[in-house]
């Protein structure tokens, strides 16, 4: 089996409002990002657009989170999937987002994959996403 994260979780909103907050720049910086950080992030949430984000914390200046990548799949508001590449780092992992609508609003399924982190490093990227995804459940609950 490939090194990778999958994580399943409910959002208490809907699938639309789900997929925006994957692809409206504006709302992903605020989410995509460890508390305290602000930054920028732009989306051209198209196949072969291509999306980034830069968030920084001016009490921690050495710490710049940035990432970048492409939109492979786009289909709104059910499945997302694009490359996920860090600037000066080898490689590229595939994530894919699959929201469907459950009783309790979205059920949504996060997959990244392509082998380019050690087990080690796939444990720390679930837990990072696992925090991202409580700022997102909090974003949606507003």
């Amino acid at each position: 089996m490939e090194p990778g994260i999958s994580i399943t979780r409910t959002f208490a909103a809907t699938p639309a409002a789900v997929f925006a907050a994957w692809t409206d720049g504006a709302q992903l910086v605020r989410w995509f990002a460890p508390p305290g950080f602000t930054g920028t992030a732009t989306c051209d949430a198209r196949v072969g657009g291509l999306w980034s984000s830069e968030t920084g914390n001016a009490d921690v200046p050495h710490i710049k989170p940035r990432f970048h990548g492409v939109y492979r799949e786009v289909e709104a508001p059910t499945r997302l999937a694009f490359t996920l590449s860090v600037p000066d780092e080898p490689g590229e992992e595939l994530v894919t987002v699959d929201l469907a609508a459950s009783p309790e609003g979205t059920e949504m399924t996060f997959t990244q994959g392509g082998g380019n982190l050690p087990p080690d490093e796939y444990m720390r990227a679930a837990s990072g996403w696992e925090m991202f995804f409580g700022r997102l459940d909090a974003l949606l609950s507003r």
